[in-house]
């Protein structure tokens, strides 16, 4: 690779995950899920492209309610990055547009587009590949990477080649949908059919010309939500014309219609982990072909996926399910069923449950809250405020607050007056009153918070000032 090239790492952050319900949640998707000692997908992603040689940093694409997980997570990796909202999700041509745009601003720097969801285990092969890719994306081809099938998936699309270029490379024969297991098995055995990565590798300016003449409409609403955004705090949010693009994929919008497709072949370990079986084939297993996650006791149990996020979960005589537990939720079905989960997200939506849109563990700009307990007109958290961070002066109008610190050092504002308190200290908050609390110290502050009152809802609080710039719940 030109020691001179610098390349662009685009992260797409929109997928919420459905089928790996009750870990992941709306606003909580998979790619930021802890998957253990505070591994996610998202980081896995990101520290694929962190070699300053090669990458410079980072931008990433996120919808507003996730924008706190992504810039915590680039902060605890120590990277810096570029991060743009979208108020409105439009698939993957407008946002790869947007990248796109801020690419240029910078030179014409070829874009490496990779969703923040999927796993590569074989990070030397992969780093090889964009290597081998890159006379491509110089040559202003629109190279995707199709990675080798090693079953008849039905739950993947497929790429087609077609006409042989140069090296390993192929022109973009035609674009699968997902198939059936029938043709699936057909497209094994004839070979030519790779699994659709969603990853993606060009120049910028090459993309939006060739949006320009595929999608008009949704290159310049792109184009104006670029030239109008604004910035707060490490976030870039475009303009209101963003609403106004069409939602499509960069498959439908771009891929299918372009002359500049090429398909580069990808022998590679790669799962976009899109359901609980996946996790499982991906997992280590151990004796008992069990793959167990967290604290789990098994006995004549074979063949199982088993996540545990807190409690134990013991098993006695099962084979080939899947169990996954988090405070608010458990999941036990069959592995063969785990594209049917999003069954059970429809009927939470349908009956107004909470359980498929917020996880118990929330992240602020300023820390994080986890849900302990609720109960009639009480509830507790656990809240941790990071190093110099505050939250917003606010009030409440509906609940009244109890504070005890258990680690740390909280400087908290009530009305008028402000006091430090330190570990096993406590406050009252009277309903109405104005309050907020800050980290002064070196260490995470962490303090329990009692609520009680007839309404206890995040959008029971009143913002008098904040240092993040948010108005809402958020």
């Amino acid at each position: 690779m030109n020691k001179n090239t610098k390349i662009y790492p685009v992260i797409l952050c929109g997928g919420s995950g459905s089928r790996l319900w009750p870990l992941s949640r709306t606003k909580y998707p998979k790619q930021f899920v802890d998957l253990g000692q505070g591994n996610t997908l998202f980081k896995d992603t990101i520290q694929r492209t962190t070699d300053k040689s090669i990458f410079a940093d980072p931008l990433v694409i996120c919808n507003h309610a996730h924008r706190f997980y992504a810039d915590t997570s680039l902060q605890e990796l120590g990277i810096q990055g570029t991060i743009i909202i979208e108020e409105e999700a439009r698939n993957t041509a407008p946002a790869i547009a947007l990248a796109a745009f801020k690419a240029l601003e910078d030179g014409d720097i070829p874009m490496l587009i990779l969703p923040a969801d999927h796993i590569i285990k074989d990070q030397e092969t992969f780093c090889a590949k964009i290597q081998e890719a890159l006379p491509l994306v110089q040559k202003n081809f629109i190279v995707t990477f199709g990675i080798t099938p090693a079953t008849p998936e039905t739950g993947y699309g497929y790429i087609k080649q077609g006409e042989k270029l140069e090296g390993n490379a192929y022109r973009v024969g035609s674009f699968v949908e997902k198939p059936n297991l029938e043709n699936a098995e057909r497209m094994l055995k004839e070979g030519g059919f790779f699994w659709n990565s969603g990853m993606f590798f060009t120049k910028p300016s090459v993309y939006l010309k060739e949006l320009e003449m595929f999608e008009p409409t949704m290159y310049m609403a792109c184009k104006k939500a670029w030239a109008d955004k604004q910035t707060d705090l490490n976030f870039t949010r475009p303009g209101s014309s963003f609403s106004d693009s069409p939602s499509i994929s960069i498959d439908y919008a771009v891929m299918e219609k372009t002359q500049q497709a090429v398909l580069l072949p990808l022998n590679i370990s790669w799962s976009d982990l899109g359901c609980w079986d996946a996790f499982y084939e991906n997992a280590p297993k151990n004796e008992d072909n069990n793959a167990c996650t967290g604290d789990v006791i098994t006995k004549d149990t074979h063949g199982c996926y088993i996540h545990s996020t807190g409690r134990l979960i013991a098993t006695i005589g099962l084979q080939d399910l899947a169990i996954i537990e988090t405070k608010d939720a458990i999941l036990i079905m069959p592995r063969e069923k785990a594209q049917d989960v999003k069954l059970i997200v429809e009927e939470l939506k349908k009956n107004n449950r909470n359980e498929y849109d917020i996880h118990p563990k929330v992240f602020r700009p300023w820390g994080n809250y986890e849900g302990l307990v609720q109960g009639d007109r009480f509830q507790v958290k656990r809240i941790v405020v990071n190093q110099g961070e505050v939250t917003s002066l606010q009030m409440h109008y509906h609940r009244s607050e109890h504070w005890v610190i258990v680690s740390g050092t909280a400087e908290i504002t009530l009305a008028e007056e402000t006091k430090l308190y330190v570990e096993n200290q406590s406050v009252y908050i009277p309903q109405g009153m104005s309050h907020r609390i800050k980290n002064p110290g070196t260490i995470p502050l962490v303090f329990i918070e009692v609520q009680s009152g007839s309404y206890l809802g995040e959008d029971d609080i009143v913002r008098l000032q904040d240092n993040y710039g948010r108005k809402s719940d958020s």
